[in-house]
């Protein structure tokens, strides 16, 4: 949590210095974070008492599946739109307060403080002064009821937390603090904060019921608009807040899969097969096109559909012509396929095709992989000028705050397309690749 930190403010203080402006010339400040990574600290101090554990993080599947039984998992989902998962927060911060010395008695008596990264970095921008999240984190502990828009007792006393220890639930555009002057140099106002898959939907000005973003990160997220809706899914993705703005809720629904860059990122790092990421996007070119390579990225598990945190990694369909560009292409595909089991599961749910799939992150700079996501989904794929969409919703929600943008409307004109895929795959090809990456994925589920 202290690297987390200390990066943060020294990123502030280098953006304010190349951008050659002072402190007080700024309006607001926003906060995009990954939403379920926990950290707890010590109230007096605002030291944490352990590592940040962070959302790909698995230690706790077990606790799970002991926790596990239809009664729980149908209060669990009723009441957050989530699954019993290692992947959320409440689990992990459950861990913390049974692992660390002291920490479960120190809880009782209200001397820690439990948040995810936006609540920690709020803490710490205004010295303490404020222990709060917003709506799109909360949502996410699995200790927050959508519906009632509050802490619920009954999940509290699940996962023995005591709620003294959780921040204050604000609107995603709220006045969340203001900053202590020594830290940046002028007091600045901290007007938005979303989790950044919401950050992300919220960036691509995705306001209308029906409209989907999938952001292409270390993993991949699908989210849709369901309005003043919450759509229990029968397929195993989890319902959601999209944005919570003048009290007022958004709800989304969300597939998540955990790895999409991360496998490029093994890809580079682990097996050396590439030394740059941008090289992926050449050797996929190359490939034998008739290369019938599956690249299961199951290095955490499997998230939606499926769910199965003990799922691991395999490459299928190995043959003696098979070479490195042919497995970087199955890594590729792989990010696609499984946005596409996502996407399955949506329209199982009752969405209707979507008209365009708006897409951001790191990865959707990378041509090949774009038209083949539009070939297989057969949908036209967006690319928008600015691809760190979920920095520009955390602008975007703090702005409205203090009045530099007016309305959502006013959002919408902002939105540009700097790229526009459409599907051109042959029916029957799209079929036939699908068919093998879901029989290569019943390989590896446990």
């Amino acid at each position: 949590p202290e690297e987390i930190w200390q990066t943060t403010l020294n990123m502030c203080q280098d953006a304010i210095k190349q951008a050659k402006i002072l402190a007080n010339d700024i309006a607001a400040i926003g906060i995009s974070n990954q939403r379920e990574t926990s950290i707890v600290w010590e109230r007096a101090t605002g030291k944490p008492i352990y590592n940040a554990i962070v959302w790909q993080d698995r230690r706790t599947a077990t606790y799970c599946e002991q926790m596990h039984t239809p009664e729980i998992a149908q209060l669990i989902q009723e009441k957050t739109g989530l699954l019993l998962d290692p992947y959320f927060s409440a689990t992990k911060l459950n861990w913390i307060l049974d692992n660390v010395a002291g920490a479960r008695e120190q809880a009782d008596q209200g001397k820690l403080c439990f948040g995810t990264i936006d609540t920690f970095l709020l803490w710490r921008l205004t010295s303490g002064a404020q222990h709060k999240t917003d709506a799109t984190n909360a949502a996410r502990t699995l200790l927050f009821n959508i519906s009632t828009q509050q802490w619920d007792s009954d999940l509290l006393k699940l996962f023995t937390i005591p709620e003294k220890m959780l921040p204050s639930v604000e609107d995603s555009s709220a006045d969340f603090g203001i900053t202590s002057k020594d830290l940046l140099g002028a007091e600045i106002p901290i007007t938005g904060i979303a989790g950044d898959q919401q950050a992300a939907l919220f960036g691509q000005t995705c306001f209308a019921p029906g409209m989907i973003k999938s952001t292409y990160g270390t993993g991949c997220f699908l989210m849709m608009n369901t309005g003043d809706k919450i759509v229990h899914s029968k397929n195993r993705l989890l319902s959601t807040i999209a944005y919570r703005l003048e009290g007022k809720v958004t709800y989304a629904i969300e597939g998540s899969i955990f790895v999409a860059g991360a496998a490029v990122q093994w890809l580079r790092d682990t097996v050396h097969l590439v030394s740059d990421a941008q090289q992926t996007e050449q050797l996929a070119e190359k490939a034998n096109p008739n290369s019938k390579v599956y690249l299961v990225p199951a290095f955490t598990g499997l998230g939606a559909p499926y769910w199965d945190p003990n799922a691991r990694g395999a490459i299928l369909g190995l043959t003696r012509d098979s070479g490195i560009a042919e497995i970087v292409k199955a890594a590729l595909q792989a990010v696609c396929y499984q946005t596409n089991d996502l996407m399955q599961a949506m329209m199982a749910d009752g969405a209707q095709a979507p008209a365009a799939l708006r897409v951001d992150g790191g990865m959707v700079k990378n041509d090949w992989l774009m038209q083949f996501l539009s070939d297989l989904l057969n949908v036209a794929v967006d690319r928008p000028v600015i691809s760190e969409t979920s920095v520009l919703g955390a602008v975007y929600l703090a702005g409205l705050r203090v009045g530099i943008f007016k309305s959502l409307e006013h959002l919408t004109q902002l939105w540009q397309c700097e790229h526009h895929f459409t599907p051109q795959m042959a029916e029957a090809e799209r079929i036939e690749l699908y068919k093998g990456w879901q029989q290569a994925v019943k390989r590896v589920l446990t």
